[in-house]
């Protein structure tokens, strides 16, 4: 493998292990345990393992090896554990670095069950938590302190799409030696340079674009040697958090087209936002690649002027027109998930989101008409044209 090949070929061909039948497709190898020729390298092998020693699947696999390399590769990070979802990949970076005592900032635009684990569960252990407005370099300055351990925010926001400045917000949490964690699921691998940027820990839901085609569950943590190896390993293995070999073999013929699907998906999705900007039936159109999104600028600068495969419309009418929308869609699935190939639309306030209280959404601007729509693989003027009536029927 060459570190000079761009992106799209680090995804087919990075991480490559070949058994000896030299199989093209990459081997999927089902097993919990393996086989050590005597006691002698068993005792060896439990006190340091090899790249090509394996103990037990939860610790490691081959497979599982083989999507570790090929995205650590393509993100630029020097090694990755892979985890058995998103939020595993969540918790795991967090938990794993983190004791009683230490510091976090985090952005409070987040995913629903990354808010839980940061406000729940890190707090209910003795972590103190701040949270900030993401897109606010003063606040991050102001919030981030001698003490802090870890500041922790999504590059893009879920679901209302605010773009966070990695490389500034990296430069203030280096100055206190905070290691800076990095949600970049929405900004995805193809548009991504989170760690060249300024990130120290990248964290991916596999699920979504990686997989791609809703086959499976799965989550990667992508950084340095020292930290996947000597802190995110050791707790992942003893708490359980690892991917199948099985997953990780989808995962990793995931990567082979996921950019010729994300840049079809962005182009639709950038298509659509510049159609229905303006649409009547719309409070608010959000979408990162029109130039009237607030971070637009940050946005070319970040991603290479790429606003992304989502987009989230705000129907007038509050939820029931959200609902009427979604219940006239014949394309999009009513869903929530995102990154797939088929388009998905989702309502946070009932769905994703629905465990905030009232006065938490209306702070992270989630209307009772928000819909996050998620752009699939189908024929653009189809999905123009389905949203257009769709749009019509929420007013009735």
């Amino acid at each position: 493998m060459s570190e000079s090949w761009n992106k799209r070929t680090q995804a087919v061909h990075g991480g490559i292990r070949r058994s000896q039948y030299n199989e093209v497709s990459e081997a999927i190898f089902l097993t919990q345990g393996f086989v050590y020729d005597n006691a002698e390298q068993a005792e060896a092998r439990f006190i340091e393992s090899g790249p090509d020693e394996f103990i037990y699947a939860r610790y490691g696999n081959p497979t599982v090896s083989m999507f570790e390399q090929r995205i650590a590769a393509l993100e630029g990070g020097e090694d990755a554990f892979a985890a058995a979802s998103g939020m595993a990949a969540v918790n795991g970076a967090l938990s794993s670095m983190l004791k009683a005592g230490d510091h976090v900032v985090s952005a409070k635009a987040l995913f629903g069950s990354c808010l839980y684990i940061l406000e729940n569960i890190l707090c209910r252990y003795g972590v103190e938590v701040t949270f900030v407005d993401g897109t606010d370099l003063a606040a991050w300055e102001a919030a981030i302190r001698p003490d802090t351990k870890a500041v922790f925010f999504e590059s893009m926001s879920n679901p209302t799409l605010e773009v966070i400045d990695i490389a500034a917000v990296s430069k203030l949490a280096h100055a206190v030696d905070a290691v800076v964690i990095v949600d970049n699921v929405f900004s995805t691998p193809v548009f991504s340079r989170a760690i060249e940027q300024g990130a120290d820990v990248v964290v991916y839901s596999a699920t979504k674009h990686i997989d791609g085609q809703g086959r499976a569950l799965g989550g990667v943590i992508i950084g340095t040697k020292d930290f996947i190896r000597g802190t995110v390993e050791p707790y992942m293995k003893h708490t359980g958090g690892a991917l199948s070999p099985f997953s990780a073999w989808i995962m990793v013929k995931g990567l082979e087209t996921m950019a010729l699907r994300v840049n079809a998906q962005t182009e639709t999705a950038q298509k659509i936002a510049e159609a229905l900007e303006n649409h009547p039936a719309l409070e608010r159109m959000l979408y990162p690649g029109l130039k009237t999104h607030a971070q637009n600028a940050l946005v070319q600068s970040q991603l290479g002027g790429k606003g992304g495969t989502v987009l989230s419309l705000d129907i007038k009418g509050g939820k029931a027109g959200a609902f009427a929308f979604l219940n006239a869609l014949t394309i999009p699935v009513i869903s929530n998930n995102l990154g797939d190939a088929k388009s998905i639309a989702t309502h946070p306030a009932t769905t994703t989101h629905q465990r905030l209280s009232d006065e938490q959404r209306d702070a992270l601007g989630i209307t009772p008409g928000l819909i996050r729509l998620s752009l699939g693989l189908e024929d653009a003027d189809d999905l123009l044209a389905d949203l257009k009536q769709a749009l019509a029927a929420s007013q009735g």
